[in-house]
């Protein structure tokens, strides 16, 4: 690598994708050097789907203790805290990020707690004011959660501020429809809490296959999850008390004691700098890279939520990794985005993989869907009948799979196995030759009519 420069990577951000990025690199040989203003780890790690699938998993224990009795147990005085729960998810997101700082330790990478904006192609300027340069910089600073404006936002909490709560609020308030409101007001129904979602259209879960999130709506409604669509928030005042109410332009407003706005995520390229390096950002202030990961100044790349493409961790993460290999690898390769498996963690959870069958018959014209409606087998235990879905599209003329979605118990484990299948361009026959592995739920995936 080129000695005139002070590293020959120099990564803006340490999450899941920089740090992939930059480790590999260093394994490569390169000198790298990384900046993280907040926490190593960056939003998946610290206050995004891994503290997040923590607290269902602390919550599933309230359903679970509901049946206990028909599965002969008998538990007495069993009761809730919150500030448990909390504190042992945050002591363990302090351990992970202990891991993620010394795995770049082990790689040699140089780790700047500060943070650093771009001042041309290849120099950075850190926060107590030293200037770097590098032969490459990566960004990798992902999203942050957008927050309407409305009078009295300052309010209302992101899922940033969630996982550190004093207390859980009794009467809670989601705004949004994606999967972030729809996990946390699953989560926060099963501890107790009564929930309201307010989404500004009859939609949620959009990119999801309609028939399962129907089904999971239902269910959210059946277990006392109070839905208003078409409604916004106007704005919200709060009381002495603290009790926040809320105008969604009714005739009487909403009193609860805590609101979350879970309306999308905003890509952090403000203030980065971008233009001294002649970078211009997207509508909606992305990054614009190529399939190499590269924006339109040669030496500056862009992996993760900060760019145009998919924000899923699992995503940045091998763009991260190709980035590298090509860069300082001498393998160059770029990411297939097709059939990514994605999971909502809601309660129950749902996943998806390839094509929704809305999206399969706009691109395949004929296809056939094959589906099982079961209840399944843990779920006689409890009060509710709440019945799993399984459904897989399949184009009509040639029998391969273009997608499988379901909802159920464990359904993102079940699916990630079955996207294997959907991504090698199996055939449903494949699925029909295996034989079920019996009892389980995810036999119904080789039974399916």
């Amino acid at each position: 690598m080129a000695e005139d420069y002070d590293y020959d990577l120099f990564t803006i951000g340490a999450g899941s994708g920089g740090v992939r990025a930059s480790r590999v690199a260093a394994s490569h040989g390169a000198r790298v050097a990384a900046a993280e203003e907040f926490r190593v780890g960056g939003t998946c790690v610290i206050r995004g789907c891994v503290p997040k699938k923590m607290l269902v998993y602390g919550s599933m224990f309230a359903e679970e203790l509901g049946h206990a009795q028909n599965l002969g147990w008998t538990i007495e005085g069993k009761s809730f805290g919150w500030a448990t729960l909390r504190d042992f998810v945050n002591a363990d997101v302090d351990r992970l990020e202990g891991l993620y700082g010394q795995t770049l330790a082990n790689h040699e990478v140089e780790v700047f707690a500060e943070r650093a904006t771009i001042t041309g192609p290849h120099s950075v300027r850190l926060s107590s004011g030293r200037e770097v340069t590098a032969k490459y910089i990566l960004v990798a600073t992902g999203a942050r959660p957008a927050m309407p404006q409305f009078p009295g936002v300052e309010h209302c909490i992101s899922s940033n501020e969630v996982f550190h709560l004093a207390r859980q609020p009794q009467c809670l308030m989601v705004v949004g429809g994606g999967y972030i409101a729809m996990e946390f007001a699953g989560i926060f129904n099963a501890l107790g809490s009564e929930v309201t979602v307010v989404n500004r259209t009859d939609r949620i879960l959009r990119s999801y296959d309609e028939q399962i999130v129907d089904r999971m709506l239902h269910i959210a409604m059946g277990r006392g999850i109070d839905f208003r669509m078409h409604s916004q928030i106007k704005s919200v005042e709060k009381d002495a008390d603290g009790c926040l109410q809320v105008d969604l332009g009714g005739a009487r407003p909403v009193a609860v004691d805590q609101i979350l706005i879970a309306t999308g995520r905003s890509p952090n390229t403000e203030g980065l700098g971008l233009e001294n390096a002649a970078i211009e950002l997207g509508k909606g202030g992305e990054i614009p890279v190529d399939e190499y990961n590269r924006t339109s100044c040669d030496s500056i790349y862009a992996v993760g939520d900060v760019t145009d493409r998919v924000q899923l961790t699992p995503v940045a993460i091998r763009e991260g990794h190709a980035f590298a290999d090509t860069v300082f690898g001498g393998k160059p390769r770029t990411i297939d985005y097709s059939a990514i498996p994605s999971a909502v963690f809601s309660q129950p959870p749902l996943a998806g993989v390839g094509l929704t069958e809305a999206e399969a018959r706009r691109v395949h014209g004929d296809v056939k869907v094959y589906s099982s409606d079961f209840r399944p087998m843990k779920n006689i235990f409890s009060e509710h009948p709440e019945r799993g879905l399984y459904k897989m599209i399949v184009d009509e003329t040639s029998e391969k799979i273009l997608g499988i979605h379901m909802i159920g118990p464990e359904a993102p484990e079940i699916l990630q196995v079955a996207a294997v299948a959907v991504k090698a361009g199996l055939t449903k026959q494949a699925f029909d030759d295996t034989v079920a592995l019996h009892p389980s739920m995810a036999e119904e995936l080789v039974l399916l009519k």
